[in-house]
């Protein structure tokens, strides 16, 4: 009689045999029995002995022809047998306790598609996706059945937004995704094999993509402009403009056949608003206007800015700046708002100080920061309980340089 497989970690790799290896070693402290779960490994053509290394500490060693870069987990997933998947990198691995916990959740939440894992960094600093309910692809889980019934990964993207991608899919056919505080994956980063460069092409063309495909009419020009400008900005920070410009000029022969091509994939509304909060931000918007603020600075530029911007221009909120150490450049504006530095920003005559991300992390850290330099009201709305008065009153309640 063949043992019930619980869990399938799935992993793919390149040219990391060390890290690999540190990794399977930790998988097998997870605190899960090693009949109740298989290790499938998609190794990408690694030159660096990898495969024979690592290939009897694993139930699969599936050694691919070319290179697919992290969505070669695709590959490994097709073989899997578990009820549950567990995507990491080769450099992350779960924290003790946290695989009993998933299945807890998965069995707590029939409607539970993906449960996103709190990412740490050896230093104790958090990484996670731009957006609310985004998962990030180095720990999430899955329920197998949710997984194949949306495709699964899409191995086009190579790199780069590939959740963004399986995210909104998933949401799109009911399926819940939530990011658990107390799911956690260690994520050493490895800087080996790590090219900066690809990173950036692939930002610019996987991030075109996902708004071709599921973003409506409404929003799809606005965020696809947001989009150009916050990766080419990041691009010249960088030095990576020649990546940059190859990865916008594939974007733009990709995007015209994937907009048509994809136009049944369009998020629904409860989607939409779960990614993106249009609504609740305005709502939050309105009620700080209600209560007198006529002038804010926003801080940080997030990804998911316009909305921001959108509402407080429905409210009749003037926005003086976007104060963004990242971004903030000479003469450069969003949307005519000028970005500049976060002290420069909050020594302005503003009424409050709005923090201006919808991803959770970020707005804490952002918030963290501003509270430590103003005496100001200060509003995040996104990231959790109430932390001070001002932000319970309102939860209760280049020519690149310039963006259209």
């Amino acid at each position: 009689m063949t043992n019930r497989i619980l869990v399938s970690f799935v992993l793919a790799t390149k040219d990391r045999r060390e890290s690999l290896l540190e990794t399977l070693a930790q998988i097998g402290q997870c605190g899960l029995q090693r009949d109740s779960y298989e290790i499938i490994v998609a190794d990408n053509d690694s030159s660096d002995g990898s495969s024979a290394a690592g290939g009897h500490l694993v139930d699969e060693m599936i050694r691919l022809p070319t290179n697919h870069g992290s969505c070669a987990k695709a590959f490994a997933a097709e073989r899997s047998r578990g009820e549950y998947l567990m995507f990491l990198d080769d450099d992350s691995f779960p924290h003790p306790g946290s695989m009993t916990r998933m299945l807890e959740r998965f069995e707590e939440r029939p409607d539970l598609g993906a449960a996103g894992f709190a990412v740490y960094l050896p230093d104790g600093r958090q990484e996670a996706s731009a957006l609310p309910g985004v998962f990030h692809g180095c720990g999430v889980g899955f329920r197998a059945s949710a997984y194949r019934e949306v495709g699964g990964l899409d191995r086009t993207f190579f790199m780069q937004a590939e959740e963004y991608d399986l995210s909104f899919r998933l949401a799109n056919a009911g399926w819940t995704i939530e990011i658990f505080d107390d799911l956690r994956v260690e994520h050493r980063k490895t800087a080996q094999a790590r090219q900066a460069e690809r990173t950036t092409y692939h930002d610019i063309r996987n991030n075109l993509r996902v708004a071709a495909r599921y973003l409506p009419s409404a929003y799809y020009r606005p965020y696809r402009q947001d989009w150009i400008c916050r990766y080419a900005w990041l691009a010249e920070r960088l030095g990576h403009q020649r990546s940059f410009a190859r990865g916008y000029a594939d974007a733009r022969w990709t995007c015209r056949k994937e907009r048509w091509h994809f136009r049944h994939r369009r998020l629904e509304p409860a989607p939409l608003e779960r990614f993106f909060g249009w609504a609740t931000v305005e709502e939050r918007m309105k009620r700080i206007a209600g209560r007198g603020v006529e002038r804010v600075v926003f801080a940080d530029l997030g990804k998911n800015i316009f909305a921001f911007v959108r509402a407080a221009a429905r409210s009749g909120v003037q926005v003086l700046a976007i104060g963004d150490d990242r971004f903030a450049a000479p003469r450069r504006f969003y949307r005519g708002i000028p970005v500049i530095s976060l002290e420069e920003a909050l020594s302005l005559q503003s009424d409050a100080i709005v923090i201006s991300n919808t991803a959770p992390l970020f707005a804490k850290n952002a918030y963290d920061r501003v509270i430590q330099s103003t005496a100001k009201p200060v509003f995040s709305w996104f990231q959790g309980p109430s932390r001070n008065a001002h932000e319970a009153l309102a939860c209760s309640l280049s020519p690149l340089a310039t963006c259209p």
